[in-house]
């Protein structure tokens, strides 16, 4: 069928059937942040960083995962799961999150200390739900555009539904849940070797083909930036992490350069298609957006597809 791609395992089909809703509409904050990489890389990294600082999470992915032998596919594979709950139908949403679910369910163990876990407790499921959700807007808000506290707000209720589909029961509904969930683990964070090797990893150039080894360097000293100071001291990424001027300029160059160019064929660009939206829709001045959205039945445009 065109537009059915493999992703990583995955068939998806972001284009078909014509007009099925997402979790999250095209007027949505959801849909704005998900669409530019230079977010997703940075607030990805973050995220990883903050679920590996909790020893659970961390013997959990290292452990059950190909994360140590293909850590760029698993972390891709991670990236395509958000990208469909964020763009695609809600019934490949629900498939794609229904096999992730089953294959957490098969994962548990004990940490190196002895500490027993499984990828289904609740706790780690809030954890890693809000480390990727507060990731994603917090690259966006600082290297890509400002994001305002109402859009904030919105962002997190968008992705409760999804959330709640892999078995979160916490979603984060402001920036402050995240705060208070963080104070929560906090103590139990330490530093660890698999941190800086997964660091050395994606700034390596093996995490994008094609990407210039110093851009790559600097989205990972960006992730580092963003992460909470206590955070950070808790890790030992010290000032060898830093991420210098002239790395900023280049990581905010690169965001705010994609939010103008359309990547056709994307999730982002066959997700508008299908709502019958131009494929150029989300990079497209929001005066525009505006204009188009008046064309499109309202059920597929809600913020929050029912």
């Amino acid at each position: 069928m065109l537009g059915m791609k493999s992703y990583l395992g995955w068939k998806i089909d972001f284009l078909h059937p014509a007009g099925e809703p997402a979790f999250a509409g095209p007027d949505s904050v959801s849909w704005r942040v998900f669409k530019n990489p230079i977010a997703l890389g940075v607030g990805g990294i973050a995220a990883v960083l903050l679920e590996f600082a909790d020893a659970r999470i961390r013997s959990g992915v290292w452990d059950h995962s190909t994360f140590k032998t293909d850590p760029v596919g698993r972390s891709r594979r991670t990236g395509i799961a958000a990208m469909v709950g964020v763009y695609g139908p809600q019934s490949a949403a629900r498939r794609v999150i229904q096999g992730v679910t089953n294959m957490h369910a098969k994962v548990s163990g004990t940490t190196p200390s002895g500490e027993a876990y499984r990828a289904l407790d609740v706790d780690l499921l809030d954890w890693v739900s809000a480390t990727a959700g507060w990731g994603f807007l917090t690259a966006y808000d600082r290297f890509v555009k400002p994001v305002s506290d109402a859009d904030k707000t919105r962002f997190y209720a968008e992705g409760d539904a999804v959330a709640r589909l892999y078995g979160v029961q916490h979603p984060l509904t402001c920036e402050a849940d995240f705060q208070a969930m963080l104070d929560t683990l906090l103590p139990r964070f330490e530093p660890h070797p698999i941190n800086t090797e997964f660091l050395d990893i994606m700034k390596s150039g093996r995490a994008a083909r094609g990407v210039p080894k110093g851009l790559q360097s600097a989205i990972v000293h960006a992730a580092v930036a963003i992460l909470p100071t206590d955070v950070r001291t808790r890790l030992e990424l010290g000032p060898e992490y830093d991420l210098s001027p002239r790395g900023e300029r280049a990581v905010g160059f690169m965001g705010a350069l994609a939010e103008k160019i359309p990547l056709p064929g994307s999730p982002p660009a066959q997700a508008a298609v299908r709502l019958g939206l131009p494929s150029t829709f989300l990079w497209k001045h929001a005066d525009a957006q505006a204009r188009l959205l008046k064309d499109v039945p309202r059920p597929a445009v809600a913020s929050i597809a029912t």
